[in-house]
């Protein structure tokens, strides 16, 4: 059972994450983690983990918060804002597919559990894996957070299976966007069901409500620095935020910013409500987020001048964030069409 929060409530947990990324996840600190080899900053999880955001979504009998999609948005937004590297997307999906002692884990933060599909599903990793006879054998490919998980769930329409970390070895990949890496999975060994897969849409529901919040909060943050130095940075002795144009391009990233928060907040109050218009506002929201935030990174550089293309800025990072999270679970057309799918089905 759901846990329902106050609006204060709510409220006191989002400002709790936002004053602990503020102080442990500085810009200093995300490129600190870019740089690492994991791209993985087990201290903070762990102080996530104490936070009870590991396990949001995870039912108090298991030791989790019991909380549900409109704390999980909230919660995103600030991830996205920080550049967290912090592997909550893929928590938050295997949290809809674990129980018991596995479940309690990664709402401890001791279990870090990547998903990958089993077949064909709506997110970019590809899979070749076969599973016969209690084992699994093949190559899962780009996968988020596999080259920090412990343990790997292949998620298929017949069912659910878990790979412990001895059957399986990690390939980090090399990526566009630092902040957010992928793997190939080489799985060799046996597996275990965990369930059956009518639990995968919830979990891939969960997946791209994470991601739009992640990325509502990204293009909010942009929108705020880009602001900030239109205010401060003077040109023939004015404030570069007076010209017309400027004006005009700040008033657009606003827009743009405010609908995709609308959109990610809409979507999880329709997949809370288990709404039967859900399926439209997550396609909604998965498409309007990421296009929102590419426009508001791309603009943001271009607003900043020739300063954001430097590696020393930030603007770049965050339109790389944009970039890569338009592609993490299908791109803005494929989820444009599953959007006038869902309007025709209720017509």
């Amino acid at each position: 059972m759901t846990q329902v929060m106050t609006h204060e409530e709510r409220t006191a947990l989002r400002d709790s994450v936002r004053r602990l990324l503020a102080d442990r996840c500085a810009e200093t600190d995300v490129r600190r983690v870019m740089a690492s080899d994991t791209g993985h900053d087990d201290a903070l999880w762990r102080e996530l983990a104490g936070l009870g955001v590991a396990g949001m979504l995870v039912s108090e009998d298991n030791g989790g918060s019991g909380l549900g999609p409109v704390e999980l948005e909230l919660v995103m937004e600030e991830f996205g804002a920080a550049l967290s590297s912090a592997p909550m997307i893929s928590t938050a999906m295997a949290a809809m597919l674990l129980d018991g002692a596995r479940a309690q884990a990664l709402a401890a933060g001791e279990l870090i559990v990547a998903v990958a599909p089993l077949g064909v599903h709506d997110w970019t990793g590809q899979s070749d894996v076969r599973v016969a006879g209690g084992r699994a054998e093949g190559v899962a490919r780009f996968v988020p957070d596999g080259q920090i998980a412990d343990l790997v769930l292949l998620a298929g329409d017949d069912g659910v299976y878990a790979v412990a970390r001895d059957a399986f070895s990690a390939t980090s990949l090399p990526v566009f966007d630092r902040t957010r890496r992928l793997a190939d999975l080489h799985i060799d060994g046996p597996v275990e069901r965990i369930c059956d897969g009518s639990r995968v849409a919830g979990a891939l529901a969960v997946g791209l409500l994470a991601l739009a919040g992640d990325q509502a909060g990204g293009a909010r943050r942009v929108l705020e620095f880009t602001v900030d130095y239109a205010r401060e940075r003077r040109q023939f002795g004015r404030a570069i935020g007076s010209f017309q144009a400027i004006k005009h391009m700040a008033a657009d990233l606003l827009l743009e910013a405010e609908s995709a928060t609308s959109a990610a907040r809409n979507a999880a109050e329709q997949l809370a409500g288990d709404a039967a218009d859900r399926d439209g506002a997550l396609a909604l929201a998965a498409f309007a987020c990421a296009d929102a935030y590419v426009r508001c990174a791309k603009d943001g550089v271009q607003m900043h001048g020739g300063i954001a293309f430097t590696w020393e800025h930030p603007a770049h990072l965050y339109l790389r964030r944009a970039r890569s999270g338009a592609q993490l679970f299908g791109d803005s057309r494929h989820w444009r069409e599953r959007f006038i799918q869902a309007l025709e089905a209720q017509s």
